[in-house]
């Protein structure tokens, strides 16, 4: 089964290109769903994030306040770096035991730090989702309220859109419509169930 490691940066359409895989029966893995699983209320790395990070990052519910956590990581290479040692680990096991459930040609693993954080063992080849960056900021105001200099913050500590196509096995140029999106992800639908 081949295993398309799906990344992009930030407000570039990688949400749009996993929803459609998924409408046409492709199995998504998301790490950042698995994430948000994992940092829910009463999870054992919510405890070890909140002994690393204080508990100003918890609610009262005893959840994850991933706001106050975005804003002290985006900040603090060194504090990124060590949420990523936590939950990086964490993410690949349950990766790797969905994986192992998949019954089909190929499967998708959206993993929006695939750059950042090196060559992935579950990764047999790499889809970049790459969207100009003005677009990006556009829609980043739009769909969270952030504003400028927040959105700079985020770039900054993502890799950067040389270093992501640098690493592409395939790339789809989000820099059109949604229409013409989808259209290239059928298009790479049909490409990568001929590959089995």
């Amino acid at each position: 089964m081949l295993r398309v490691g799906l990344t992009g940066g930030i407000g570039s359409g990688k949400t749009t290109v996993s929803d459609r895989f998924e409408e046409l029966g492709v199995t998504v893995i998301d790490a950042d769903r698995i994430a948000h699983k994992l940092t829910q209320a009463g999870q054992p790395a919510v405890r070890t994030i909140a002994r690393e990070f204080g508990d100003i990052v918890l609610k009262p519910d005893g959840a994850l306040d991933r706001d106050r956590l975005r804003e002290i990581v985006f900040a603090t290479p060194a504090k990124r770096q060590s949420l990523e040692r936590i939950l990086h680990p964490l993410i690949r096991m349950e990766m790797a035991r969905r994986i192992r459930s998949i019954d089909g040609p190929y499967c998708v693993l959206a993993i929006p730090l695939l750059t950042e954080t090196g060559p992935h063992p579950l990764v047999d080849h790499v889809l970049v989702v790459d969207a100009p960056e003005h677009k990006r900021r556009v829609w980043l105001k739009t769909r969270s309220g952030l504003d400028d200099e927040q959105i700079t913050a985020i770039f900054a500590a993502q890799a950067s859109r040389e270093q992501r196509l640098a690493i592409a096995d395939d790339v789809l140029v989000n820099d059109n419509d949604i229409d013409t999106l989808i259209h290239q992800v059928d298009a790479l639908h049909q490409k990568y169930l001929g590959h089995s």
